[in-house]
Parts: structure tokens; C-alpha cells; sequence
């Protein structure tokens, strides 16, 4: 100890400081490098994914308390909220890439120290996202009623579905502008600000839920103009947010043609790959429906299971694509394929935690669903597939976020499209040899592997670790 202490006096610095003065630091090379060491990126992984879980966790648990109020009506009611939310969450989900495709891009640009720029980047991002937006609700709008025909609704339930739909159009552009801000601060290392958004706003929507619907009793429309106010809230509060770090860091929140037309033409390979993976598990859907009503029943039950897991892995996704796209930003491609290791590792362990949640729920789990053994049991055996999927399904979802990060979309829509096309005869054999069940949850655990295995391969070739501020 004496020994050290002489060094440390004679140096002049403390022993460890050489490996970080001289090295390409985050802004160029002769700046000090105040990254983190190696032992300090679990905690990075940590700090980013914690919040961004309990962002993704929060809205789904309190669209279940909006969904009980609603219950309160009726069964019909119920059930127009239930298929106004099939197309509402389609068109939400296929327009994600209006936040991982921000987050990456501005990522990359906190990593070369162009804070401005991310932001600027971003502010691109949410311009799209209204302009979108608005389209979308239009479109929404006028074809609410084939919509809802096309779902199959009978002629109970239409009328509020459709009415349900209307109303919530008038939020859509305030969804979309939310993901397109949410993946802005993701980019800016921050997933704490969307936590708080997301939690006030879902609790705003419980509230004003009660008070139209069962204050004022204005229906199901009161639960739509709920969730529309509470949207528009959220979006009100990322635009503050915004313009705040925008007067800060003294970049302009005008509308820019040429970022925004960059910004679309970098995100539709991302919108591609997320319209093979729904592909996928629209298939799932179809040809469960095929299987009988039990097994319809009890893949609906293990589906949502399955999501609700996903969120979880998710998260880390979302770590990595903003530590990836920080690192590559940084001129710093071994630190970004280091910090894919580690995610992928942390996605290994908490998917192997997860399976063992689920193995440990199983027994109980089914009777939770109803009181119909048959459907029961269906889940009981299904559960053990979920769980085996678990331990792979965490690598891929880090894997995924790790290459969205990089900026790497376009492999992406040509690897979820071939994992796409292994899946479909897949999903045809299970119905040509009345496999049930179990045999479409294999199916799906086949095409994760064939994902994983591509996704992998990807990762070990290197060829995604790009370094710069621009792709």
C-alpha cells in the first residue's frame, strides 16, 4: 500500500488515469475520456433500462384498469373497446420506428458531441410524427366503420367500436409525436423523463376515465375523449420539455424539409422490419383462430403472457440502442461491441429469470383465465413453451436493440423478412397435421431461433459497428 501511495505522488495522478488521458475520448481525440470503465457499463445498462421498464410496463397495466371501467357498461361495450383497440394498436405499433429510428440517430450524435444536433435530429423526428400523425387520423376517421366490419364486429358491438375509433383518431397524432419525443431522450441517455411522463399521463387517463364514464356518464366515448385529453397531455409535456433543451442548447424547432424528408427515408427500412415481424405474429393469430375456440382462448391468454414478458426484455433493447449508437457515435466501435455483449448477456439472464417466473405461476396460472378446464389445461402446456422461449428470446430482443442502435435497419427488414418467410410453412404445418397449441408455440419458438441465429451471426461479423455521427 505504502508502494502505490508513492506512485500515485510521483505520477502525479491517480494509478489508472493513463488509460484515460491520450486514448480518443467521446469528443475527440486529446479530450479526457470520462466514459465509464467496463465494470461501470452494467450500471449504464442498469440506469437506462430500469426506467425504460417501468415506462413499458405502466401503460399496458393501466389500459387494464381502463378497460374495467369500461366493463362497468356492459359486454358489448367492452367489446368495441376491445376491437377499437386492435386497429389502434396496429397503427401505433408499425409507426415505432418514429422513436427507435430518433433514438439512434441522435444517439450517434451525443456520442461525437453534437448535442444540438441530436436535437435537431430529433425535433426532425417529431415533425414527421405530426405530419403522419394527422394522415393517419384522417384515414382512421373516414374508414372507421369498414374497420370495424372488417374486425368481424357484430352488430351489437359496431356501433361502440366505431365510436370508440372516431374519437381516439383525434389522439393519434399526439401518440405519435410522444414516440418520436420518447425516442429523442432515449437518444439523449435519459429514459427517467418518459417514466414520469408516461406514469402521469396514464394516471390522468384512470382519472378522467371515471369521471366521464361513470360521473358523467357519457359511455364509451367519455373513455375515448379520456384517453384523447390524456394523449394530448403527455405530448404537450415532451413539446415543453423539448423547447426547453432547445432554447439551452440554442437549435431550432421549425419545421426543416430536407431533415425531415432525411429522416423518413432513414426510417422506412425500419418500418419494413416491423411489418414482417406483425406479419408473423398475425399468422400466429390466424391460425390459432383455425385451431378451435379453446385454443383461440388460450392463445390469446398466452399471447399477452408472452408480451408482457417481452416488455421486460424490451427494455434492455432499448439500453442497447442507446448505449450502441452513443459508442459508435464516439468513434469508439470495441466499446460498442462490448456493450452488445453485455446486453445480450443481461438479456441471457433475465430471460432465464422469466422462465422460471413462469414455470413457477404454470400450475395456478390457467385458473386465473376462466373456469373452462379445457381452456385451463391449454394454457397450463403452452406456458412450458413461453418459458423455454424465454432465455432465447432475451439475446434476440438485445440483439435487435443492439443493430437498431447502430443504425443497421436495412439487414434488419431483410432479416425479419426471411425469418418471416421460415415461419409461414411452419404455421402451415401446425394446421395441416392439427398440431394444437403446443405445436404453434413451437413453431414461434423456430422462428426465434432462425432470428436469433441471423441476428447473431450479424453481431459476430462486426460488419453493423459503423463509427461517426452519420451512418
Amino acid at each position: 500500500m505504502p508502494r502505490t501511495g508513492c506512485v500515485r505522488k510521483k505520477l502525479g495522478k491517480p494509478v489508472g488515469a493513463v488509460s484515460r488521458i491520450g486514448r480518443r475520448g467521446p469528443y475527440g481525440r486529446g479530450v479526457p475520456d470520462t466514459r465509464p470503465p467496463a465494470p461501470g457499463r452494467d450500471r449504464e445498462i442498469a440506469r437506462l433500462a430500469i426506467p425504460a421498464l417501468g415506462a413499458l410496463v405502466a401503460e399496458p397495466l393501466f389500459l387494464l384498469a381502463d378497460s374495467a371501467v369500461v366493463a362497468t357498461l356492459g359486454t358489448a361495450p367492452l367489446a368495441g373497446l376491445g376491437a377499437a383497440a386492435v386497429v389502434l394498436s396496429t397503427a401505433v405499433g408499425m409507426c415505432v420506428f418514429l422513436a427507435y429510428g430518433t433514438t439512434a440517430v441522435s444517439a450517434r450524435l451525443v456520442g461525437a458531441g453534437d448535442r444540438a444536433g441530436a436535437l435537431a435530429r430529433g425535433v426532425d423526428g417529431m415533425w414527421l410524427a405530426a405530419g403522419l400523425g394527422v394522415a393517419l387520423a384522417v384515414a382512421g376517421w373516414l374508414s372507421a366503420g369498414w374497420l370495424v366490419r372488417a374486425l368481424g364486429a357484430s352488430e351489437a358491438v359496431a356501433p361502440y367500436a366505431e365510436t370508440y375509433l372516431r374519437i381516439s383518431m383525434a389522439g393519434l397524432p399526439a401518440v405519435l409525436l410522444a414516440l418520436a419525443a420518447t425516442g429523442l431522450l432515449r437518444g439523449l441517455q435519459d429514459t427517467r423523463t418518459p417514466l414520469a411522463v408516461t406514469v402521469v399521463a396514464v394516471t390522468a387517463n384512470l382519472a378522467l376515465d371515471l369521471l366521464f364514464v361513470l360521473g358523467l356518464e357519457w359511455g364509451i366515448a367519455g373513455s375515448a375523449w379520456a384517453s384523447v385529453l390524456a394523449q394530448w397531455g403527455a405530448a404537450a409535456a415532451y413539446l415543453l420539455i423539448v423547447a426547453r433543451q432547445a432554447r439551452r442548447l440554442r437549435a431550432a424547432l421549425g419545421p426543416r424539409p430536407a431533415g425531415i424528408a432525411s429522416s423518413l427515408s432513414l426510417n422506412a427500412a425500419l418500418l419494413a422490419r416491423t411489418a414482417a415481424l406483425r406479419g408473423v405474429f398475425l399468422l400466429a393469430a390466424a391460425v390459432a383462430a383455425r385451431l378451435g375456440d379453446a385454443e383461440l382462448a388460450a392463445y390469446q391468454v398466452t399471447m399477452q403472457t408472452w408480451y408482457l414478458l417481452a416488455l421486460a426484455l424490451d427494455a434492455l433493447a432499448i439500453a442497447g440502442q442507446a448505449l450502441t449508437g452513443r459508442d459508435l457515435g464516439s468513434g469508439d466501435a470495441e466499446r460498442a461491441r462490448a456493450t452488445a455483449r453485455r446486453v445480450t448477456w443481461w438479456g441471457f439472464g433475465v430471460g432465464c429469470a422469466l422462465a422460471g417466473l413462469v414455470l413457477l405461476l404454470r400450475p395456478w396460472y390457467g385458473s386465473w383465465f376462466g373456469d373452462d378446464p379445457a381452456v385451463a389445461a391449454l394454457i397450463g402446456s403452452a406456458l412450458v413453451v413461453v418459458a423455454v422461449h424465454q432465455p432465447l428470446a432475451g439475446p434476440v430482443f438485445a440483439l435487435d436493440g443492439v443493430l437498431i442502435g447502430a443504425g443497421d435497419a436495412r439487414w434488419l427488414a431483410y432479416a425479419q423478412a426471411a425469418s418471416l418467410a421460415v415461419f409461414a410453412p411452419a404455421a402451415w404445418a401446425v394446421l395441416a397435421y392439427d398440431g394444437g397449441l403446443d405445436a404453434l408455440w413451437w413453431a414461434l419458438l423456430w422462428f426465434m431461433a432462425v432470428r436469433g441465429a441471423l441476428l447473431g451471426w450479424r453481431a459476430h461479423s462486426g460488419r453493423w459497428a459503423v463509427t461517426g455521427a452519420v451512418r
